[in-house]
């Protein structure tokens, strides 16, 4: 971990690592190997850990003498695990941060199960915290991301959709754990109400952007650095920000319309995405996303100056940053 935002939590997330790296072993003891050597798979993919470092960051503003954030830190990691097993699955990606996906080494039935297994993994580490509240918000939290991904998939093809159903469902599918690895983390440290709400606005819009950025470098990166073409949401139907300011700008003759009425016509895919790049489109969609990051860091403008503090802070700027 290099970037400077873990710093003053890098004890915590070491505990957290040393409780998904026993996973694997635990499950070749209790169960069966092969059941360990898949958790070993999927846990040893370097992930940036960005949601338990919030859960984390978000505890420290009170004192506590349980380890219970650290818990719930893990549960979230493993809840973000589980969707990815089964977003690669249902998006049949071959290749997750430079690594083979599950679903194409052990095929989709094998990774639909372990991703079923993660999720009940997380479940337990949540309700080890004995809190009903996180419990309840947890559970929660796994319908929104379902009921998201659902979402992405009966709304694949609509290039008339426009700008709400997407806020919705990147709120679903994504801001939705990040609100709940911030709230968690305030409950669990015992703040009250008033910075539960404040940390839990942070995760909202930390997270809105986290999903902006995502959609961006779809067309703004290269296959090299992420492992898929790009436009790759284009391909599977998924309309994202900067495709819906394209159909906005141009509502007649668009190269979207016509890929999604014709299928997967490689010219007006490269069309599409050589209009989103030569225009100021991307441009106006990092400005979306610094709106979300400037509403993130005013959320917590009234808590006490701190080294979490600012690493909350840090941590938004990161996400404006970010190319993987």
């Amino acid at each position: 971990m290099t970037t400077e935002f873990y710093e003053p939590i890098q004890k915590d997330l070491n505990i957290v690592e040393e409780k998904l790296s026993s996973l694997g072993k635990k499950a070749s003891a209790d169960a069966f190997e092969t059941l360990g050597e898949l958790l070993e798979d999927v846990l040893e993919v370097p992930g940036k850990r960005t949601r338990p470092a919030i859960t984390l960051l978000a505890s420290k503003f009170y004192p506590y003498t349980h380890d219970h954030p650290h818990i719930m830190a893990t549960a979230v990691e493993l809840l973000h695990i589980a969707t990815l097993i089964h977003d690669d699955t249902v998006d049949n990606s071959d290749v997750r941060r430079g690594k083979a996906t599950i679903s194409s080494t052990w095929g989709k039935d094998i990774a639909l199960l372990l991703g079923d297994y993660v999720f009940a993994t997380s479940a337990t580490f949540v309700c080890d915290t004995n809190n009903v509240r996180v419990i309840k918000r947890f559970s929660e939290t796994i319908m929104e991301l379902s009921s998201g991904e659902l979402a992405e998939i009966l709304d694949a093809f609509k290039w008339d959709l426009g700008r709400n159903p997407y806020w919705r469902r990147i709120y679903h599918k994504t801001a939705s754990l990040f609100c709940t690895s911030a709230e968690s983390g305030a409950i669990l440290s015992g703040a009250p109400e008033t910075d539960v709400q404040a940390l839990r606005n942070y995760g909202y819009n930390v997270g809105m952007a986290f999903q902006i950025i995502d959609d961006i470098l779809d067309f703004s990166g290269t296959e090299e650095e992420f492992g898929k073409p790009v436009g790759n949401d284009l391909v599977q139907g998924t309309l994202t920000l900067p495709s819906i300011l394209l159909l906005e700008q141009y509502p007649n003759n668009n190269p979207i319309i016509k890929l999604f009425q014709d299928g997967n016509s490689n010219l007006n895919l490269q069309k599409s995405i050589e209009m989103i790049n030569n225009s100021s489109i991307i441009q106006e969609s990092y400005g979306v996303a610094k709106d979300f990051c400037d509403k993130a860091i005013a959320s917590i403008n009234h808590l006490p100056k701190s080294e979490y503090k600012n690493s909350l802070i840090t941590l938004a700027d990161f996400i404006m940053e970010r190319r993987k």
